[in-house]
């Protein structure tokens, strides 16, 4: 039998290069931080921060920031036993802007091609996959062969794993897959121009990846690739209808949406915080939902709880090092508020 993990997030990894000085643009930045970035790979981070047994398939250049990429992997305890190198290609490099409160722009280095769209359908440990009780792949992963294939194989397989496990199901939830919407454009090689506002071909991948999630997790932008709807809960029944059991639509100053197949909904509000750099706070929000879903709580303390954790890496510099502990979540909850650039273990 193969090993239990609590979440396997499949997808981007790559080196983040973080601006030490607000407010300036990068070219008159004279200090970086460097640390492990991916959203996929952040959201393993995020739910081992919070106790789970996590890790991540995907793959990196051989070379020093391969190696410095794994070494935050162990470090941070998420296994990294899937995480291979390919030759051809340079581990990738995001640097962004920091402009407090909402604008962070961010700048893929990922040319030719990044080594996280080299995870071949064959390389995959699909017994793995099949067990862990969740399972978390992003829209980056269905921009570009062989990503592409072996993202949707990794989703067959989990959908034969529920099928096989309906019936048989003990306490807690069941398997959950899910879908991070992770809509970057610049990703997507075949632009349909400026005057399509719904990408066709993402649009299309979306539709056939969605019919094996049973959670969905998107912003507004892409909620709209995925579904053509942009009101938050006609975005989220349509998400439903395309086969998700759990739609969670995340509304930036208007909190998160979270409607289920069963009826529940719940409209929560952001948890106030002075923004220090909101990268990373979605990915904070992705690990803390995996953690409420397999505790098997409503879907409101989930979202609430979620929420938390976002702005608590929202009030910090970095992604990876910002994820938080269960102790500062649960504070943050009972303050009702998160203070910018807290210390923390996290921090």
């Amino acid at each position: 039998m193969p090993e239990m993990y609590d979440v396997i997030t499949m997808g981007r990894i790559g080196v983040d290069l973080y601006p030490l000085q607000t407010g300036l643009p990068l070219a008159q930045v004279d200090t970086f931080g460097k640390f492990l970035g991916g959203s996929p790979t952040n959201v393993a981070v995020a739910a081992a921060r919070l106790g789970r047994r996590t890790a991540v398939v995907t793959r990196t250049g051989r070379d020093a920031f391969g190696d410095y990429l794994h070494q935050q992997l162990r470090e941070f305890g998420v296994d990294d036993r899937w995480v291979t190198s390919v030759d051809a290609y340079p581990t990738p490099v995001t640097f962004c802007e920091i402009f407090p409160p909402d604008d962070f722009p961010l700048y893929f280095y990922r040319r030719p091609k990044a080594p996280d769209l080299e995870i071949h359908e064959a390389e995959l440990d699909l017994d793995a996959i099949r067990a862990a009780r969740v399972f978390w792949m992003t829209g980056t992963g269905l921009c570009a062969e062989p990503s592409r294939t072996a993202t949707l194989a990794a989703l067959r397989a989990r959908s034969e794993a529920r099928e096989r496990s309906r019936g048989e199901q003990g306490p807690g939830p069941g398997p959950l897959t899910v879908f991070d919407l992770d809509w970057r454009p610049m990703f997507w090689t075949d632009d349909p121009g400026a005057d399509h506002p719904v990408h066709p071909t993402a649009s299309a991948r979306y539709r056939e990846a969605l019919a094996h999630a049973t959670v969905a997790v998107g912003n507004l932008d892409e909620c709209e690739i995925a579904t053509g709807e942009r009101e938050p809960y006609t975005a989220a029944r349509a998400l439903l209808a395309a086969g998700v059991e759990l739609a969670v639509v995340k509304q930036g100053p208007k909190g998160v949406l979270a409607v289920h197949r069963d009826g529940t909904v719940a409209d929560v509000p952001p948890l106030p915080v002075e923004v220090v750099n909101g990268l990373g706070a979605g990915d904070a929000f992705g690990g803390a939902l995996c953690h409420g879903l397999l505790a098997g709580w409503e879907t409101e303390r989930v979202m609430r709880y979620a929420n938390a954790a976002g702005a608590i890496v929202a009030s910090r510099l970095a992604c990876s090092p910002a994820m938080p502990f269960p102790y500062e979540v649960e504070e943050a909850l009972v303050r009702g508020a998160v203070t910018a650039g807290e210390p923390g273990a996290g921090s």
